[in-house]
Formats: C-alpha cells, structure tokens, sequence
C-alpha cells in the first residue's frame, strides 16, 4: 500500500497512526507453545504439501515468498520432514552473510528443540558448530564453494537453498555456475550407475568443470532451490534453462508504505524528526532507522540524545541503540533486548539490519534510501565507498522488517516517482570486486577456462584479465595461467585473500610465520580499535601503549600478543577458561579494544595455524627482530608499495595514483619515504590503511621480476 504524506506547517514529513506492540520474557513451555502458534500462523505453513510436491516434481525450483513469510526458518524443516535427510543426506541452506547463517540456525534449533549442533547447525569461516548429526545446515555461500575443493559434487547435500539470491554477492554467482554443473555430473553419475551415458554428454560437462564423486559416496540428483523476497524470478528461471518458479502469496503482517510529497534535501535530519513525530503521534512499538555508517549513526544517535531533553519529562522515553559490523559484540546484543516498560526502542542499523537480522519489536522502519557501497576499479585497484541510492529489492527488504510481529509501517524519505526510479535489484558484486580471489577457487575446482565460465551475468574481460595478472605476479598461476604447484595449490587451500596466502608462504621462508599469523588474523576482521564519541581522548591514549613507530602491522601483532599476555596471565592465577575469557573482555574495555574483532581474530589465528601446519610450513618466531619481519612484508606485499612525494602525498607503485595515508593509521602523522599497504580505498580521499615503513631498497631485492617490469 503506498500513501501520500500529509506535511506539517514547517514542511517536514508527518506521520500518523495507532498500533499496540508488547514483548516480554516467557517461561520456556510458553515460548515453545507460541513458537508453535507463529509457526502455523505463518502463510509458508498453508503450503507445505505443495512445496514438498514441487521440489520432487523439480530438480530445480525458484521460490519467491516476500520477507516475513517463513521461507528460510520453515522450508528447511518441511524438507527434512519430508524425507530428503534420508541415508544421511544433508540439506544446506546458503546464506550472503555470516551473522544471519548463526542467527537463523538459532532460531531453527529452537524451534526443532534441539542442541544447536545436532539435527540444526551452521558452518561459517572460522566457526563450525555441525556434527555428524546435522542434517540441516545453515552456511554461508562462500564456505559451500571450500566445501567443493573437497567434494566436488557436494554429494553430502540431497537439496541445496540458495536463499537471499537477490543480493547477488559474488559467492552467490559463482556458486550458481557451480551448481549447475554439480547437477549435471550428479545426473551423469546416476546414469551411469543405470543406463549409462554417452562419450560426448560426458564430455560436455568434464570440459567444463572437473567434478569427481567422493570415494564410496552414494549420489543421487542434487535439489536446486533458489529463494528470495525479491528476486527477478524471471531471469534466475532463464538461466537455469526455464525453472520453475513458485510465488508464495501474503506476508504474516501488512506492513504500510509511506512516501514523502517532496524531495528530502537532508535525509539525516529528516529522519530525525521523523523518529520523534513516530515517538510523539503513533503507538507504541520499536524504530527502525536505517543509515549508511558508523559516523553517520553515532551522529544521530547524540542529536536524538540532545533532542530528547527538550521534550516534557513525561515524553523523554526514548532509548537508543546503534548497530554496526565493528561495534562489539556485547553492544550490539543490545538491539535484541526490550526496551524498559514505557520506553520506545530506537534502532540505528546500517544494512546489516536489511536482511542479515531479525530484532524483534520492529514496528516502524525509517528509509532514506541510501546506502554505502563497495566497488573495485580493476584498472587502478582502488576500492570506493561511496553513498548510492539503493534498489527495489533492498527498498522491498527494508519495509519488511516492520511487518515481523504485527501490522506495521515504513517512512520512506523519498516521493514515489524516486522509488520509480531506482534499479529493480543491486548491481550483482561479481562486476564490481575483485575477482582474485575468485579466479583463484575455480582454478583450484579445475575450471581453467574462466572467460567460459557460466556466469549469470559475465564481469569484463578487463577484469578478469587483471586479476589473473595478479595471480600470476603472486606465483598462484603458472606462465600458462594454469594453477602452480605448490604455490597456487597451497593458497588456494587458504580461506583468505590471494595476497594473504602468499604472506604465510613467503613469512615461512623468512621464519616469521608466527608474527605473519597474528598480522593476518587481524586484518580479517572489523577495525580492532573501538573510539567512542564521548571518550576519544582516552582511546587515544590508550593506543599509545601499543603503538609501533614502524607501522600499524607491528602494532596489530603488539596488541595480539598483549592480550594473550593477559589471558595467559589470568590462567596462570588459576582463573577458569570464563573468568579468563571475562578478564580479557574488561582488559578490551579498558584498551578501547573491539572484544568482539579480537575474538574472531584469536578463533581465526587458531584455525589459520591448523591450515599451514597442515600444509608443511615451517611455524617459527622472529622474536623481537621486527627488521625481518618488516622485511618479510615488504616482499610479501610488494603489489602494495608506495613512494612519498615532494608534497607530502604517495604514489602506488602499481598503480600510479596518487594516495594518502588515512588518519587512522599510526604512521598518518609520521610520513616515512617508502610504505607497504594493505588497503586502497577511495572515500572523499585516495586513502591507505594498515601501513609498514619500509626500506625502498629492500623492494628491487626482495622482488625483482615485479620491479624490473615497472622501471
């Protein structure tokens, strides 16, 4: 339903409307019980019989059910109710994001009424709570894809559900030409188990993809389900040869649309005054405010504070709660509360919120419209954020999450010809990444033609041509773009970026693997550091402590090792694993540490060391001789150098473009005469982060062919 908005005197957007909302805690039968009654009452459960006949009618199937219908918590269980986990068969449902792979897997568990990690689990990078028990597993897309290096045809999966399809991730892609191909070999092997198959049918799926069955693997044909709120349900059946495709009707609550009658100039403030016209006019029932970032949300957050104040005592009743990927963990746990009684919770989200969790309480949603973007330009390698107008789908998205628990509504701050106006779905990521990465894991599947790869929609030639130039320059491929062995083989085994992989490899000759480890670790999480507005003198100041003159790099592994200090320490003192764990939560605090990004680097240094001791590398520490380990980076990294400039700027040897060093990094001030970076991102400056001085001599010695094709 879409309305016009009736304006106020001063011209800002007003809002009016009535609906109850309560919430509270339950006794756990009660919960199940009311568990029980959602379940029925969602409108996926009046067409389960049907679905279940679908799915053995078709190898493969698009479902389109819009955001609250139950697709992703209910079909899995309609599945393995139906009969498809016979013989130990697995269903896996793919999700774009870890946190909503954990959290859905959550929340099926308990609605099965199981252990998470027996019939119920999930499997993300660096986190895997399934079991030889789990017949239903909730992952991400990109982890499905590691799974293929081992079993190429997945034969563990009896159905695969690529859910959240429409927000084209590059995993999502490149999985979706995966899988055709798994469907095909499955089909062949089956035949060939039957009736046999032809030479050339053969053929047509080896050229294409190298796909063995595992050793003793009973296969049966692979259930395809693509799913989505918001998918173009046309396109996806086209590329899969003309797929069936099933429209599930109604949503659990209606949600209202609301427009504006003129254009916004300053989204920001009209958002603001549309959450305290919701607070002041409508009834009760929690914000939803959706925003493009950390800055822009903190912003908010204290001009509501502010505002808050100069309303009658009786009206300042408003709690505010931010979330974003690098807020710590125990502050974004906060979202899911309930608000005091009598208060009304305003969430400020970035599009982490969009799809990735469900908070309950949702009534209203605030939309601006907007959201901050990645997108890689393959000629220069810089990577831009940037502020763009987001899709129909996203929109569609947004305004569902009111509609969760009870009719509800969505302010969005734009007129209607600007919906109009928007892109029906996102621009898929596959055309505007880098595809190193990419490339580098359908190598490793045996896909050497990457240009005939069946993209759904194919990236560039440039594109593509450049990141095998990376490759190549990395080692990973040889001269012939095939996968070098053991270079390429070896990286491509690593759950992280090329550049990275090669990092461990080369730290191993350097004997610094164990600082290389840290340093890794750390880059693959969120921002380690943690500065609130109101404390950020403090922050400051305690970062000092671990600050490096020589790079951020040397400082990441100086607060690594300083943490495990801490926690060794509290071990030693007799502490149990929790109250170890809790000591070193109050020592993040205490540091202005992100708890919840240490955590996830500690989790992933563990399983990278189990990766590399797999591999043969040799483990061992440079100590306290940092020169080695600068040195390591700097021929590790060497496809990210930079010179300094008579004007205090960087030119990227690689690329040429003239860069900064972003304020953050411990070197922003310092200026030192030639750097290795890890990041190159554009935002209002060429900026780069996560920087190490180094020596420009060590760069003609340390990779020679590189710098001989540049000069």
């Amino acid at each position: 339903m879409a309305t016009e908005v009736p304006k106020n005197s001063e011209g800002t957007p007003k809002w009016k409307n009535n609906h109850s909302h309560s919430n509270g805690n339950l006794p756990q039968n009660m919960r199940r019980q009311i568990i029980s009654q959602q379940r029925k009452s969602l409108p996926i459960a009046s067409v389960e019989k049907r679905l279940l006949e679908e799915v053995r009618k078709h190898d493969i199937l698009i479902i389109v059910g819009e955001t609250g219908s139950g697709k992703t918590t209910q079909l899995p269980q309609f599945l393995c109710n139906g009969g498809f986990c016979r013989d130990g068969k697995v269903i896996g449902i793919t999700q774009p994001r870890r946190v909503a792979a954990v959290t859905v897997a959550k929340r099926v568990a308990e609605e099965c009424d199981v252990e998470l990690g027996q019939k119920v689990g999930y499997s993300i990078r660096f986190d895997d709570t399934t079991s030889a028990s789990t017949r239903i597993k909730y992952l991400t897309d990109g982890l499905l894809l590691r799974e293929a290096l081992l079993d190429p045809l997945l034969s563990r999966y009896s159905v695969v559900v690529v859910d959240e399809a429409h927000e084209r991730t590059v995993h999502t892609d490149v999985l979706l030409g995966l899988l055709k191909d798994v469907q095909k070999a499955r089909s062949l092997e089956r035949r060939k188990d039957t009736n046999g198959v032809t030479l050339k049918e053969e053929n047509n799926v080896q050229n294409r993809v190298s796909l063995k069955p595992c050793e003793g693997s009973k296969i049966s044909p692979l259930k395809l389900i693509i799913m989505s709120a918001s998918l173009d349900a046309r396109g996806f059946s086209e590329y899969f040869g003309g797929a069936r495709a099933v429209h599930i009707q109604g949503r659990q609550y209606p949600v209202d649309i609301l427009y504006t009658h003129n254009a916004e100039p300053d989204y920001v403030d009209a958002a603001l005054i549309t959450i305290f016209q919701i607070h002041m006019s409508e009834g009760p029932g929690d914000i939803l405010v959706f925003l493009t970032g950390q800055e822009e949300i903190e912003s908010v957050e204290k001009l509501i504070q502010e505002r808050v104040q100069k309303l009658p005592k009786t009206s300042q009743t408003l709690k505010v709660v931010p979330i974003f990927s690098s807020l710590p963990s125990e502050k974004q746990m906060l979202v899911f509360q309930t608000a005091p009684p009598g208060f009304q919770k305003v969430i400020l989200a970035t599009n982490i919120a969009e799809t990735s969790v469900t908070i309950p309480g949702i009534k209203y949603v605030i939309d601006p419209g907007l959201v901050k973007a990645r997108s890689y330009n393959h000629r220069t390698g810089m990577e831009s954020l940037i502020i763009t107008p987001i899709s129909k789908a996203q929109a569609l998205q947004r305004s569902g999450r009111a509609g969760r628990e009870g009719p509800g509504k969505c302010f969005r701050l734009y007129q209607e010809s600007e919906f109009a106006k928007l892109a029906d779905s996102t621009t898929p990521e596959i055309k505007r990444c880098n595809l190193s990465n990419v490339i580098l894991q359908l190598k490793a599947l045996g896909v050497d033609d990457i240009m005939g790869f069946d993209f759904m929609e194919k990236p560039s030639r440039t594109a593509i041509a450049n990141s095998l130039e990376q490759l190549l320059l990395l080692g990973a491929l040889t001269d012939d773009y095939k996968l070098s062995d053991p270079v390429g083989s070896q990286m491509a085994r690593l759950p992280l970026d090329p550049i990275y992989s090669k990092a461990l490899i080369v730290a191993s000759e350097f004997r610094c693997l164990e600082e290389m480890l840290i340093a890794v670790s750390m880059l693959s999480v969120e921002s380690m550091f943690y500065t609130p507005r109101d404390k950020m003198q403090e922050a400051r100041d305690a970062r000092k402590c671990f600050t490096s003159v020589d790079g951020d790099h040397l400082t990441l592994v100086s607060v690594y090792r300083a943490s495990a200090e801490c926690l060794e320490k509290s071990r030693l003192a007799g502490s149990k694993e929790k109250k170890a764990e809790k000591t070193l939560n109050k020592w993040c605090r205490d540091n202005f540490i992100n708890s919840r990004s240490l955590k996830h680097a500690r989790d992933i240094h563990s399983q990278i060391r189990g990766h590399v001791e797999q591999m043969g590398l040799h483990i061992s520490s440079c100590g306290d001789d940092m020169l080695q380990f600068r040195r390591c980076l700097a021929a590790s990294f060497f496809l990210n150098a930079a010179l300094k400039q008579h004007d205090g700027s960087y030119r990227a040897l690689a690329s040429s473009q003239t860069v900064q060093i972003h304020p953050s990094s411990v070197l922003f001030r310092a200026k030192p005469e030639c750097i290795v970076y890890n990041e190159l991102i554009r935002t209002n400056h060429n900026y780069i982060r996560n920087i190490t001085r180094i020596d420009p001599l060590w760069l003609p010695e340390l990779a020679p062919q590189y710098y001989a094709s540049q000069n």
